[in-house]
């Protein structure tokens, strides 16, 4: 399994807080398909200063890079234009 550390940051237009509000229930319909599925470790959103999310972070594996395209291809965040960038590094979550 490839792990990988998924970084997002949301669109910052006028309408983006509704967006990611109005997709959310969506976006973690999917996660927990990640989870049962062993594909998720953890993940949540980032806030500003003022307690308002403005982006995500997860922890994510895959047995490869085709599975993670499909996760990207699918997810609704990155579809309904909440994620602005999405950057994703290979990780490894440490035993301990």
């Amino acid at each position: 399994m490839n792990q990988y550390l998924v970084t997002a940051y949301d669109y910052t237009d006028d309408g983006a807080l509704k967006r990611r509000m109005d997709v959310r229930p969506h976006h973690l319909d999917g996660v927990r398909e990640l989870k049962a599925n062993g594909h998720y470790f953890l993940g949540g959103a980032m806030l500003d200063d003022d307690g308002r999310m403005v982006g995500s972070t997860m922890i994510l594996q895959f047995e490869d890079e085709e599975q993670l395209e499909a996760w990207k291809q699918s997810e609704v965040y990155i579809t309904q234009k909440v994620w602005e960038s999405v950057d994703i590094k290979p990780f490894r979550v440490a035993e301990v």
